[in-house]
C-alpha cells in the first residue's frame, strides 16, 4: 500500500468498474469495523457504497423494461372527439362503451384527457349548449324565420322609410310578406302574429319554431301569441346575422335583383313591386339551395318555342317553352 501511494503521489487513483467490484466484494466480507482498522486506498464508506451500487446494477432491469401504456392513435382520438361533438349527452363511460363496440379498448381517463386537450367540456356542460347547426338539423321541418328590411319610398312629403316584415319557411324557401308599414308598432306586430298562426290560412301552421332577432318589435306579447299557436320563439344572440342566414339571403336577393334597381313612388308602387318579385321568386326563379329547382311547381319540358316572361318591365325575366 505504501509503495502504491509513493508511486502515485498526490494524484487521485482511478479505478475501473471491475476493480471497484472486486474491492467492494472483499470490503463487504471484512465489514466496516475491520476496514477502519486497515490503511485503505479509499474510505470504508466508499467501498461499501460501491458494493451497494454493484447489487443495484445486478438487479437493474431498465434495459429490459417495456414502454408503458401505448399512446392512443390519432384515428381513435379523432373518433372520441367526433362522438363527443355529435352527442352532447355522452359521458366518458358511454364513449368508452361505444368504442369497445368498434373494437377499440380505451380507458375512461384517456377519453377525459383527449376531450380536455380539445377544449370539450364534460357531458353535463355540453348538454347546456346545443350547437346551432345541430339545432337546425333537429328541428328543420318545423323551422321558419322572420326579419325586417327597409326601403326608401318617394311620397308627397318626401322620402319615407317603409319597413317590410317577411317570414320564410326554411325547408321549402317559401316566403310570405307579413306586412308593410312606415311606422310599425307592437299592436301591429301582434295582429300579424295572429294572422300567421291562423289554423286555416296561417303561414306558420304546422311549424314549431320561429327564428328572429332581438328587435324590440318582437315583444313579449307577440311571443306569447306565437306560443299559444304551438310555436316557440327562438331569439338570436345579439350581433349574429349569420345565424339567420336564410332570411338574410332573401333580403339580399330581393334588394339586389329588384328593389335597389327601382325608384319607388308611393306605397302602392312598393307593394306591387314586392308582389311581383315574390311571385317570380316562387314560380320562376331557380334556387341553388334547392339544387337549382323551383320553390313551387316543376319546369314544363315541351318541344314548343322558347319564350321570355317579363315582370316589372323586363327587370325580372324567366324563360319557358310555349305550348305547341
Amino acid at each position: 500500500m505504501n509503495v502504491l501511494l509513493e508511486l502515485n503521489g498526490d494524484r487521485r487513483l482511478r479505478f475501473t468498474n471491475d476493480q471497484r467490484s472486486r474491492l467492494a466484494a472483499k470490503g463487504k466480507r471484512l465489514g466496516r469495523r475491520a476496514l477502519r482498522g486497515l490503511r485503505t486506498i479509499v474510505t470504508p464508506d466508499t467501498i461499501l457504497r460501491w458494493h451497494r451500487e454493484l447489487i443495484a446494477h445486478k438487479y437493474d432491469g431498465s434495459a429490459k423494461r417495456r414502454p408503458g401504456r401505448p399512446r392512443v392513435s390519432n384515428d381513435v382520438r379523432e373518433l372520441v372527439v367526433r362522438m363527443a361533438t355529435d352527442n352532447e349527452g355522452w359521458g366518458y363511460t358511454r364513449i368508452v362503451g361505444e368504442l369497445s363496440k368498434l373494437g377499440y379498448t380505451v380507458s375512461r381517463s384517456s377519453v377525459r384527457r383527449i376531450l380536455k386537450a380539445h377544449g370539450i367540456e364534460p357531458a353535463p356542460e355540453r348538454k347546456k349548449h346545443m350547437p346551432w347547426s345541430k339545432f337546425l338539423k333537429a328541428h328543420w321541418d318545423g323551422l321558419a324565420a322572420t326579419d325586417f328590411f327597409t326601403i326608401e319610398v318617394w311620397t308627397k312629403t318626401g322620402l319615407l322609410r317603409y319597413f317590410v316584415l317577411f317570414v320564410i319557411d326554411l325547408p321549402t324557401r317559401r316566403v310570405e310578406i307579413a306586412g308593410i308599414n312606415a311606422s310599425p308598432n307592437g299592436l301591429w306586430m301582434e295582429q300579424i302574429a295572429r294572422n300567421l298562426i291562423d289554423c286555416f290560412n296561417g303561414f306558420l301552421h304546422g311549424k314549431t319554431h320561429l327564428i328572429h332577432d332581438r328587435d324590440p318589435l318582437f315583444t313579449k306579447e307577440l311571443r306569447e301569441i306565437l306560443r299559444s299557436g304551438g310555436i316557440e320563439s327562438v331569439r338570436l344572440p345579439p350581433k349574429s346575422p349569420n345565424l339567420n342566414a336564410y332570411a338574410e339571403r332573401f333580403v339580399l336577393s330581393i334588394k339586389s335583383e329588384c328593389l335597389d334597381r327601382v325608384i319607388m313612388h308611393g306605397e302602392a308602387h312598393l307593394r306591387r313591386a314586392i308582389d311581383e318579385y315574390v311571385d317570380h321568386y316562387h314560380i320562376e326563379r331557380t334556387h341553388q339551395g334547392l339544387g337549382n329547382q323551383l320553390v313551387e311547381g316543376v319546369p314544363e319540358y315541351s318541344v314548343g318555342q322558347i319564350k321570355r316572361r317579363q315582370r316589372l318591365g323586363g327587370l325580372l325575366n324567366s324563360y319557358h317553352r310555349k305550348a305547341a
